[in-house]
């Protein structure tokens, strides 16, 4: 393994910006690591060999004659094949937009990213249209864990948890609407973040479901996860959500010692889970001086519906021309779906939306007393491959539909969460959400530190088998 691959993503910017290190030698290590290790995992879609090598150079040039490329100078970024790039079609894994007309424009996000000096190496992997959890793709197949190939990436951002999993990038894009960054971090064994609702733009990426789709950052460390976030940060005129102005950089503030008021979420978000996925959050709680607090999130239950409700309707509301003229181009898993969400009635989506209001209420309550609350992300750690079922609520349940029970409510309401892959031994990683209230990442970034700092929490490089 190079040392490249190693390396932090801040490390490879400061190296690069002092000049010790050429953006040219790091884009090229990752691009040959893509080659030697995405054919067992399939996690890119496309490689974007010239243009990261051109865009590298530039990064190279501006280093030699002086200048500052950007704090995120060199560091290799994979792109989830939901957010528009200039010049590429993009595919929001869907066959049927394979002809589509190249993107004329950067996403946002990826135009930040580029401007702090990052280098898109690759687009990844992704359920059609991000309507799934585990990146099982009709068209573009299966990414496998890299850390167990006979286990699932987790979805529908599994391509690009993957492959910062895999050594790939070091910075990895995705997108979540009812835990699709969340999951495959969680499954994956690296560190995702799904900020507060319309915190960073989504101008530029496909949209899945208007009212719940946030868009974030994935990597191997927290310093790297807090770099990326900051990089991103900042209001858009072209997503209406993305509204608040004031940018809130979170990474000076990784060190900060002062106390945090730490919960850990009961009720619903244990009745299910497994034995190692409990002691993971245990284990986290007890670290962050939480280890007898219990909060109940009454009714998370029927929070965990209305999101699956709103995301039905409106993800078919979305897709509806096309489900009549063209229903065979469709994924048949993600055809399925959006046809059973355009026959819900209005009446249950309209009490979806209200329930909304109430649970938000419940959760501003639970925050009056605490800065971040604990839950697992999913009931088991990665799904193996053939695993059909899990058991929800005393009922035998597909598992591939129901592995959100505990991501759905948070995001639901827009709240932020952390995801932190806890490693207990020589376990396999359980993610473990840190959860705030609105516009508080600042404190999931602090808890997510000391859990790394205690050696709780780490995301190593994985050498896929």
């Amino acid at each position: 393994m190079s040392a490249f691959a190693t390396m932090t993503a801040a490390g490879i910017a400061d190296a690069v910006r002092t000049g010790k290190v050429r953006a040219s030698a790091v884009v090229r290590d990752a691009l040959d690591r893509i080659e030697r290790v995405d054919a067992t995992i399939n996690a890119c879609t496309a490689t974007f060999a010239d243009e990261a090598l051109a865009a590298a150079a530039a990064v190279d040039a501006t280093v030699a004659n002086g200048g500052d490329p950007g704090p995120m100078a060199g560091v290799p970024v994979a792109v989830k094949n939901l957010f528009d790039m200039a010049g590429r079609v993009t595919l929001a894994g869907a066959h049927m937009l394979r002809d589509a007309p190249p993107a004329v424009q950067d996403a946002t996000t990826v135009r930040r990213l580029r401007d702090a000096g990052a280098i898109m190496v690759a687009a990844t992997n992704m359920d059609e249209f991000a309507y799934g959890f585990t990146t099982e793709n009709e068209f573009y197949g299966v990414t496998r864990n890299p850390r167990d190939t006979n286990r699932l990436a987790g979805g529908s951002s599994g391509g690009s948890a993957a492959a910062v999993a895999a050594g790939m990038a070091h910075i990895g894009l995705g997108s979540d609407t009812n835990g699709s960054i969340r999951i495959p971090a969680a499954f994956s064994g690296v560190f995702g973040l799904k900020p507060t609702f319309g915190r960073l733009s989504r101008a530029g990426a496909i949209p899945f479901v208007a009212s719940l789709d946030h868009v974030g950052p994935m990597a191997r460390r927290v310093d790297d996860l807090a770099l990326a976030y900051d990089a991103m940060q900042g209001a858009d005129a072209r997503d209406p959500a993305c509204t608040l102005r004031a940018v809130d950089p979170v990474r000076p503030f990784l060190s900060d010692d002062t106390p945090l008021r730490v919960g850990v979420l009961g009720g619903w978000f244990r009745a299910d889970a497994d034995a190692a996925v409990l002691a993971a959050v245990d284990a986290a709680a007890e670290m962050l001086g939480a280890a007898t607090t219990r909060v109940e999130l009454a009714e998370a239950r029927i929070a965990r519906f209305a999101a699956f409700a709103i995301t039905a309707a409106e993800g078919a509301n979305l897709h509806r021309r096309t489900l009549c003229e063209r229903p065979e181009d469709f994924d048949g898993a993600t055809r399925d779906r959006l046809l059973a969400g355009a026959l819900l009635p209005a009446g249950l989506v309209i009490q979806a939306q209200r329930f909304r209001r109430r649970f938000q209420e419940t959760v501003r309550a639970a925050f009056a007393d605490h800065d971040v609350l604990i839950a697992p992300a999913t009931p088991c750690v990665a799904l193996e491959r053939d695993r059909q079922m899990l058991t929800i609520g005393g009922r035998e349940m597909p598992a591939r539909a129901h592995i959100g029970i505990y991501t759905q409510p948070l995001s639901y309401v827009g709240l932020p969460v952390l995801v932190a892959p806890i490693v207990l031994g020589d376990a396999f990683p359980v993610g473990v959400q840190l959860v705030a209230a609105p516009w508080a990442e600042r404190a999931l970034f602090r808890a997510a530190a000391r859990l790394e700092a205690a050696g709780l929490a780490h995301a190593g490089v994985a050498e896929p088998a």
